[in-house]
């Protein structure tokens, strides 16, 4: 089912989410395939549970190159739950970055350049990858939404944040 993303400016996405602790139930199968239906309508990249009003560390991220990220690497579907995240490089690199909860405005974010990252599945099943590129990203975007942090408040300079149709008026970037 296709659910509401909640937008800046709702208290709900500023909470820390809560661990999930039982693995392989029929409320977190559907709180994923409702995440994953969500999150394919609207073309994202990934999506976290806070951000359809769901209190938990789940996020799902992956794909390849897509309207509202053309250039984009191909990055694993996954679900990732309980993740942690640790930077193997003090490299950061900018990018542009959109959200769905963030409709229509783009700004560009310093990240991690390479990462580690260690999660569970929706079975329990231990995932453990290093990623880099737009994948390290994505991984950095959808968590930060676990500890109420949205892009925005990691934007630098201000001169590189503001509506996607003015910052490129001639690209095809789809509308967040």
């Amino acid at each position: 089912m296709i659910r509401e993303v909640l937008r800046m400016g709702d208290g709900r996405l500023l909470r820390r989410a809560q661990p999930v602790e039982a693995f392989g139930t029929p409320a977190l199968a559907a709180l994923i395939e409702d995440m994953c239906d969500t999150m394919r309508h609207l073309t994202g990249a990934g999506l976290a549970a806070p951000q359809i009003g769901v209190d938990l560390r789940v996020v799902i991220f992956g794909g390849g190159p897509s309207p509202r990220y053309p250039d984009a690497s191909v990055v694993p579907d996954t679900v990732l739950i309980n993740p942690v995240l640790t930077p193997l490089v003090d490299e950061e690199e900018g990018g542009w970055e959109g959200c769905l909860s963030v409709p229509g405005l783009r700004g560009w974010v310093p990240r991690w350049t390479q990462l580690h990252y260690t999660g569970f599945d929706a079975s329990g099943v231990l995932i453990e990858r290093v990623a880099t590129g737009f994948h390290a990203r994505v991984v950095q975007h959808e968590c930060d939404h676990l500890d109420g942090v949205l892009y925005p408040m990691r934007v630098r300079d201000f001169s590189r944040f503001g509506y996607t149709d003015v910052l490129f008026p001639d690209a095809q970037v789809a509308d967040d």
